[in-house]
């Protein structure tokens, strides 16, 4: 996209952000060309150095984004960051409620100030009777469901991914967008909020949907009754796994063909789909002794080759390597700016979408702490010697 102009090029976003929420609304309107503005506290960012299951928050969701240290318990560090807000289109925050207001930076605040700015909230809940709980990813998806559906019968799993912090702060961002193209036609800005658990709702939304349907209840994923005859992972030759899908009846015909099951086509208990998922307790335990002696691969080539769906059964480290992704350019490359493997380029996932054919550029790599801080401060009219100052006073970094 080297001569294409991004969408969102000359909007300014400050950010005061954490964690994953967040993080991400800068980076979904980051990548689609804002200036991101992250304000860090003197210490830095805490993501920059979790371990764990957190390793790679920062690098994740901070690439294209400008780094300000600042001490905002101070008055000269408050002063410089208004200075950064009176320029800025979009105010980002995830912060316990009331922490804004503290430094003056709330929207009943700000609002007064600058009647233009629009004020992106990320939360646990909209408010209501919740609001005042404190919601981690984890919370909501027990509470709203989604821990149900995941795991087995008495046995709660989170989803392996932090899916509600993540579409969470998407949806930020689509309230942000949403919120200036009113600004075009209103010339005010206004308050978006968007939460956790409202969020997790959405996902589970079907399932709620089903019972409203049906009248009965949806059981966990693991011991429901599929819609489909063969929607499943076998086990084959030499304990790999592999998912298989066979949706139609016109599928299960060219997948009888394929294996050469002509028994199978031919027994009226399977002729339909519908058949097919009522009598699964004994097809099942013949198509797993039937495919037992081939390979994951094997049988991934007959599926490529008759159009029918599967999917190899993947790590999440292993799509680094994914010859798709790498062919498409659906993964960019950054510069760690954080962990033990910091100043090591490496890959990572883009935004799922193109624009004119084009994937979105990481432009910025996740940025160092302070990084930006000189170039910011310049910008809006402060002078060596008092950057200096600031500096000496350890305000800034």
């Amino acid at each position: 996209m080297a001569n294409q102009t991004l969408p969102y090029e000359g909007i300014r976003v400050v950010e005061f952000t954490h964690m994953v929420m967040g993080p991400t609304c800068g980076m979904v309107l980051a990548d689609l060309g804002a200036e991101v503005i992250k304000i860090e506290p003197i210490e830095g960012d805490r993501t920059r150095d979790l371990l764990g299951s957190g390793a790679g928050f920062f690098s994740m969701f901070n690439r294209n984004k400008k780094s300000i240290a600042v001490d905002l318990k101070t008055q000269e560090g408050k002063e410089l960051v208004e200075k950064l807000i009176a320029s800025a289109d979009i105010i980002s925050e995830n912060f316990r409620s009331g922490m804004m207001a503290q430094f003056g930076f709330d929207y009943s605040t700000l609002s007064k100030k600058y009647p233009k700015i629009i004020y992106v909230s990320h939360k646990g809940f909209l408010p209501g009777p919740y609001d005042h709980r404190t919601a981690l990813d984890e919370v909501v998806q027990m509470m709203g469901g989604l821990a149900y559906m995941t795991g087995p019968e008495g046995r709660p799993l989170r989803a392996g991914s932090s899916v509600n912090d993540i579409m969470g702060g998407i949806f930020g961002a689509v309230g942000a967008m949403a919120a200036l193209k009113q600004r075009e036609q209103t010339g005010i800005g206004q308050e978006v909020q968007s939460s956790l658990f409202e969020n997790n709702i959405l996902l589970v939304g079907q399932h709620m949907m089903q019972y409203a349907s049906t009248g009965k209840a949806a059981s966990p994923m693991p011991s429901r009754i599929s819609a489909w005859g063969i929607y499943d992972v076998f086990k084959v030759k030499n304990d790999e796994q592999i998912f298989l899908a066979v949706v139609s009846d016109s599928q299960w015909e060219i997948f009888c063909k394929a294996f050469g099951l002509n028994d199978l086509k031919q027994d009226e208990r399977f002729s339909t789909n519908n058949l097919r998922v009522q009598h699964r307790s004994v097809m099942m335990p013949i198509l797993q002794t039937l495919l037992a002696d081939k390979t994951a691969n094997e049988i991934a080539t007959i599926f490529e080759d008759n159009g029918l769906p599967y999917a190899p059964i993947t790590k999440p480290h292993e799509l680094l390597d994914d010859p798709h992704l790498n062919a498409t350019g659906g993964l960019g490359e950054v510069v760690m700016s954080s962990g033990p493997n910091a100043g090591n380029t490496t890959k990572t996932p883009l935004l799922p979408i193109t624009l004119g054919g084009n994937r979105l550029p990481i432009r910025l790599n996740p940025p160092k702490l302070g990084e930006h801080t000189k170039e910011l401060l310049e910008e809006i009219g402060y002078s060596d010697s008092q950057i200096d100052d600031l500096l000496k006073k350890k305000i800034i970094q």
